[in-house]
């Protein structure tokens, strides 16, 4: 009877410990551990330096994930597995998210160094008045392409990758937005179509590129380019930029029909256990000397007015990567088209897929 009495007394005991446990794990939900961070960002999107930079001026842990698509990272946050405190959705996603209320609003008694930030990247359509979010990096989308390969022919207009003297040099990239945006651009259709009659002449038109199609890949295209085995590639700015660094062959422009001016920014999820050390993240992040920094080391172009004085000109004068307010206003920005319509434009992009095959 003793062994029963003992046997129980310990159950309880272990019991109440697990319910300490999980109370603990349960407060810590709410605000956590305010020594530690974690940042869910794209591949090779910041300077690592910058994180030990961070850590060590606040003493707060960063732990970095990253991701490789707009929705992927959307999904893992709202199945709520990992408590990310910081992520960097594009424009139209950040509509998206905001409509399942997957964000927390920003405290700008928290955020000082908005200040830095060039206003004309501020209170846009996707985000009225910033509530949710403050931009990191900015860019384009267009064609990069090697000089030295292709026997001195250059490129205007998209319509320049159909020339049929392109025989399996053109790489795209891996993205439904981006490729099916390409061939809308090419017939004088908006990047945000909901027209099925636009986005099947688009598809078939991107199925007649086909010959030329050497890949259609992700962060590959990078080294590809750089090494010489690829020489013409459907990308984006800040992705050039690094091309352009490795092989001074490379050069990139925007077509003169139109494409994507693109915003990538700093949100806190719902799912952040650590409100405060993610606004001292984006704080730290808008530092005009930080900004300058990481803009050098990441290649794309930053919406820091402050850090742009203290970089290198021949990087913030070029209008390649830096086109004026006029070459903008040209360009569109992706709006959130919801989720059915981005099934059509995923299921257009993967019957083009197919077809190459």
């Amino acid at each position: 009877m003793k062994d029963i009495l003992r046997g129980a007394v310990v159950i309880i005991i272990i019991s109440a410990i697990l319910l300490l446990i999980n109370s603990k794990l349960n407060e810590s939900g709410g605000s956590a551990s305010k020594d530690s961070i974690t940042v869910y960002n794209w591949g090779e999107y910041i300077d690592p330096d910058l994180l030990k930079q961070f850590e060590k001026e606040t003493g707060i842990k960063v732990t970095y994930e990253t991701f490789d698509s707009n929705e992927g990272m959307m999904g893992k946050i709202e199945q709520g597995g990992t408590s990310y405190d910081i992520t960097m959705p594009s424009e139209y996603m950040i509509e998206m998210m905001k409509e399942k209320d997957l964000l927390l609003p920003l405290d700008y008694s928290k955020i000082p160094n908005i200040k830095n930030i060039d206003s004309y990247f501020l209170d846009l359509p996707f985000d009225p008045d910033n509530k949710y979010s403050l931009p990191y990096f900015w860019g384009t989308v267009g064609i990069a392409y090697n000089s030295s390969l292709l026997e001195g022919q250059t490129f205007e207009e998209w319509d320049d990758l159909w020339n049929p003297t392109l025989t399996q040099q053109v790489i795209l990239v891996d993205s439904a937005r981006e490729t099916i945006g390409m061939g809308l651009n090419s017939l004088g259709y908006s990047l945000n179509s909901t027209d099925m009659d636009e986005l099947r002449e688009a598809t078939d038109k991107l199925k007649t590129l086909s010959p030329n199609i050497k890949a259609v890949i992700g962060d590959e295209v990078t080294q590809l380019m750089i090494n010489g085995e690829a020489a013409i590639s459907l990308t984006w700015s800040g992705q050039a930029a690094d091309m352009m660094y490795e092989n001074e062959d490379i050069d990139y422009i925007v077509p003169e029909e139109g494409s994507n001016l693109w915003f990538d920014n700093m949100v806190i999820p719902r799912t952040s256990r650590n409100i405060d050390g993610a606004h001292a993240f984006i704080n730290f992040m808008l530092d005009a000397e930080v900004a300058a920094q990481n803009a050098d080391y990441v290649g794309y172009s930053t919406p820091n007015l402050a850090a742009l004085d203290l970089m290198d000109a021949e990087v913030t004068e070029d209008e390649r990567f830096y086109p004026d307010e006029e070459t903008r206003d040209h360009l569109e920005v992706y709006r959130n088209l919801g989720l059915e319509m981005l099934g059509h434009y995923n299921e257009f992009f993967l019957e083009f897929k197919m077809d190459m095959k």
